[in-house]
C-alpha cells in the first residue's frame, strides 16, 4: 500500500510540473501531457479504492 500511495504523488507530482511548464512556456503540449497523467492518475486512485472498498464489504 506505501507503494500504491508513492506512485500517485508522484504522479500528482509529475502533473504539476508539467502544468508549470505549460504556464512557463505556453506550449500546449505539456498541458495535454499534464492532463492525460491527471486523468489516469485519478482512474487509477478510483480504482485502488474500489478495490479497498470492496474488500471491506467481504
Amino acid at each position: 500500500m506505501p507503494v500504491i500511495r508513492a506512485l500517485v504523488l508522484l504522479l500528482l507530482l509529475a502533473c504539476a510540473v508539467l502544468f508549470l511548464l505549460y504556464a512557463m512556456t505556453g506550449q500546449a503540449r505539456y498541458k495535454n501531457l499534464g492532463l492525460i497523467v491527471l486523468k489516469w492518475t485519478l482512474l487509477s486512485g478510483f480504482g485502488f479504492f474500489a478495490v479497498l472498498i470492496l474488500q471491506r464489504l467481504t
